[in-house]
């Protein structure tokens, strides 16, 4: 198989029926609609492998093969590829609404004082049924309702949406309240916004427009080899990384300087949305 291996639609035995002719001797499959069941997902790269992205609850996928639970899938949206546990799937549901803040809790009641069955995080999709107390209703329980936005509305403003996440624990592949990392950051910031946005930093140094070498401004991309951060304004900026092992917000000279002294090299991409 040629082509990045995380957004092929292939294994060793199946691939997904639009890509069969570039993939001859593999079973061609037309992948089955499934969604995230559970509030986090890892998705790895091989069955019992590393983790290379995390989807959250209520993401649409399409299966691609079932071998003793491990299942092949693909991404709706992102087009990644990769593995997941069967548990971690479930039949496509209507979607109405999603969470709209760093973090949630699902109650049994209408009632901040009821149990707590399950904690949801920010881009969590889900169903609302009912509404009661200043709650809304949904199959896994009641929510706070100002933590729940629409599906038709967007966070427009990315910078503020990644705001949301200053102090989240840095986790490599992370995409969740619980564990972020650099471009984990960026996708759920520009997702939020309605725009479109891979997973991994490499293939995010595509959007938007080159602007290296000109002065940067709030909500531009910076890159280095393996790290995205956001601008805050031309002096700050924010990101996930590992030497603070969190979200933080720091001067974009003082990151420059450390990450090149620790052979992570110079700022090599500078993109404006």
């Amino acid at each position: 198989m040629t082509g990045d291996s995380r957004l092929t639609p292939a294994n060793a035995r199946v691939v997904h029926a639009d890509s069969a002719a570039d993939h001859p001797g593999l079973t061609p499959v037309q992948g089955q609609p499934m969604q995230i069941a559970v509030p986090v997902a890892d998705l790895r790269r091989a069955p019992g492998g590393p983790r290379d992205r995390q989807w959250l609850l209520g993401a649409d996928v399409q299966l691609l093969e079932d071998r003793n639970g491990d299942c092949f899938v693909l991404g709706g949206a992102d087009g990644y590829v990769g593995y997941l546990r069967r548990s971690d799937l479930g039949p496509p549901r209507p979607v109405s609404h999603w969470v709209a803040v760093r973090a949630t809790h699902a109650y049994a009641e209408p009632d901040m004082k009821s149990p707590d069955r399950l904690s949801l995080a920010f881009g969590s999709r889900l169903h609302v049924t009912g509404h009661e107390n200043g709650f809304h209703q949904t199959a896994l329980g009641y929510l706070p309702a100002r933590h729940l936005a629409r599906t038709d509305v967007a966070h427009r403003d990315p910078l503020r949406t990644a705001g949301r996440f200053l102090g989240t624990p840095y986790l490599w592949g992370g995409n969740s309240a619980w564990g972020i990392d650099c471009s984990g950051l960026v996708q759920a910031a520009l997702h939020a916004a309605h725009l479109p946005c891979p997973g991994d930093s490499d293939m995010q140094q595509a959007l938007g427009h080159n602007r290296l070498g000109t002065a940067i401004r709030r909500g531009d991309l910076l890159f280095w080899k393996g790290h995205v951060a956001i601008a805050q304004g031309p002096h700050r900026m924010i990101h996930a990384n590992a030497h603070h092992m969190a979200v933080v917000s720091e001067p974009i000279a003082g990151a420059v300087a450390r990450i090149a002294a620790a052979g992570g090299g110079p700022m090599i991409a500078h993109r404006r949305l």
